[in-house]
């Protein structure tokens, strides 16, 4: 299993920048396609950005894309999340996860895990 550590939330400005980044421990995340996630306030955990193992394929949810950019370091076991142009509909709490395999990127949180505690964003207007 790949143990997720997610930081770099913080308060932001709307048009601000954040990056994200997930250290983790465990199995090395080369082995892994990786995700970030996010939970707003009384809604379900969504999917943000998928990257597979190597970097070669990336998926964005339709309201990030253009503004968020995920990237992943295989050497250091990190995965990172790029965030531009930030929204007060950002505001959420960003987890990241590993999921799939090599050959295979899941297109549903449920397929991804386990899950770190996560790094609060908020975005004001």
């Amino acid at each position: 299993q790949v143990h997720p550590v997610e930081s770099g939330g913080g308060l932001v400005q709307a048009g601000g920048s954040l990056r994200l980044s997930c250290a983790t421990s465990g199995q090395a995340i080369s082995s892994f396609a990786m995700g970030w996630f996010r939970r707003a306030p009384g809604k379900e955990r969504a999917i943000v950005a998928t990257i597979s193992w190597n970097g070669g394929r990336t998926y964005y949810r339709d309201s990030v894309k253009g503004r968020f950019t995920i990237s992943r370091d295989n050497a250091k076991n990190t995965v990172y999340l790029q965030m531009n142009n930030l929204k007060p509909e950002d505001t959420a709490v960003y987890y990241c996860a590993a999921g799939g395999s090599t050959w295979y990127v899941p297109q549903v949180p449920a397929d991804f895990g386990p899950w770190g505690q996560g790094t609060q964003v908020t975005v004001s207007s």
